[in-house]
């Protein structure tokens, strides 16, 4: 059933998904005064099967939202209160999670990539930080024009402390590290940033990301014989992502970020000659001069 938000100056238009669990339906609306789309998420916290930890999120996201201003992250724009919750307004983009079905070129996928890694050093270098905590395909939009946003705040954590409480295990499984259950740091985002951008490249859906759990340890993610076209040196940036032991993936995203952007993509075969410089010398003039030199060529990764 659609609500009538007419009084708080918003006509819903449609459903744009649900989170029966925390409460949690998005709906997309105009707004009655500009006539522009905006986005609505509300929380419903008296629905049967809902949760009061959805009010946390719901105060949560708005503190952050409020604070933030960046192109890939949809701006805040209003909250306002329901018989049964809450509802906060945000700027529509028109753009399809990673989630859908959809074909990248493994460059498209380096690109968006990059401007994930641009908006988590934004995140990282706000005083105090923003560490998102819920980094998955679902929660990453791509418009037509590879333009790349970062959606739900409701798991992030602020600065030093967690408004929500430490002790309340946060993520999706799968796209979590050990290490999150307990203090989550910058490269927790990496982690869950590298299993997206695998399940890209592989094909796998999120909700399949146990398909590659190693089965000595189900943090250890095995996707190297998936991809045999790519560099190895992208390949190796990102087993580094998702490497289950923190001090052994990148520290933040910024030096993610430096170490992705010269990488080719796909894997280029190398030439090396055994000589790079051939001198002839001839006896007498029209003399034809040979000489025989090997050529290696090898996949060095690129």
């Amino acid at each position: 059933m659609i609500p009538n938000f007419q009084e708080q100056g918003y006509q819903v238009i449609r459903e744009l998904g649900r989170n029966r669990e925390g409460g949690r339906i998005t709906w997309l609306a105009t707004n009655i005064n500009t006539r522009q789309p905006e986005v609505i998420k509300q929380f419903c916290f008296a629905q049967a099967g809902s949760s009061w930890s959805g009010s946390e999120a719901h105060e949560r996201e708005i503190q952050i939202l409020k604070g933030l201003d960046h192109p890939g992250i949809p701006s805040y724009l209003n909250s306002f209160a329901t018989d049964d919750g809450f509802c906060l307004v945000q700027q529509y983009i028109n753009a399809s999670t990673l989630a859908e079905t959809r074909s990248f070129s493994p460059e498209e996928i380096k690109q968006i990539a990059v401007k994930v890694l641009e908006i988590l050093v934004y995140l990282q270098n706000r005083i105090p930080s923003v560490i998102h905590r819920d980094i998955k395909p679902e929660n990453i939009l791509v418009d037509e024009q590879i333009n790349v946003y970062l959606i739900d705040f409701g798991f992030a954590r602020i600065g030093s402390h967690d408004v929500a409480g430490s002790s309340v295990f946060k993520g999706t499984p799968g796209f979590i590290t050990p290490k999150q259950m307990f203090k989550p740091t910058d490269a927790t985002n990496l982690y869950a940033l590298g299993a997206t951008l695998i399940c890209l490249l592989t094909g796998i859906k999120s909700t399949k990301i146990d398909q590659l759990q190693d089965e000595d340890d189900p943090y250890l993610i095995n996707f190297r014989h998936l991809l045999p076209r790519l560099s190895l040196r992208f390949i190796g940036l990102l087993e580094k992502m998702v490497q289950p032991k923190q001090k052994e993936r990148f520290t933040n995203a910024e030096a993610a970020l430096e170490a992705l952007k010269p990488l080719d993509v796909i894997r280029v075969p190398g030439i090396d000659f055994s000589e790079t410089i051939l001198e002839f010398k001839a006896n007498w003039l029209g003399e034809k001069l040979t000489q025989i030199i090997t050529v290696f060529n090898g996949w060095g990764g690129g």
